[in-house]
């Protein structure tokens, strides 16, 4: 379980899209239990109402309900982030440098591009 302190990623409120880009066999829930935001060279903040397991389908406490997950690997505490990415020299973008084929396909299937309509 991920403690606060020196070294530990801060928890930042940053607005989010309101509907995220889905492949088309995933549905979009009206009201989302949690958002996730990959943070520029840094994890991955996960707030709202999740369920965190393992591979084995065990669940993980994360004992409160904004985490930051590791994304650079190097965490000595792993899922949770401790900061390691900055002493790593971790480096990733917040977001994809292209949108994904999919999102497009999803995009215009609704007769939407960005934020209007096709």
């Amino acid at each position: 379980m991920p403690a606060g302190g020196a070294g530990q990623c801060p928890t930042v409120s940053t607005p989010l899209p309101t509907e995220p880009e889905l492949p088309e066999d995933i549905g979009v829930a009206e009201d989302p239990g949690a958002t996730i935001t990959p943070y520029r060279d840094g994890p991955l903040i996960v707030r709202g109402d999740f369920r965190l397991v393992d591979q084995d389908g065990n669940e993980i406490d994360p004992g409160r309900q904004t985490i930051a997950l590791c994304r650079c690997g190097k965490s000595g505490i792993k899922p949770f982030c401790d900061g390691a990415h900055k002493r790593s020299g971790f480096s990733a973008p917040s977001a994809p440098s292209r949108p994904r084929p999919a999102a497009r396909i999803l995009r215009e299937a609704r007769g939407t591009v960005g934020d209007g309509p096709v």
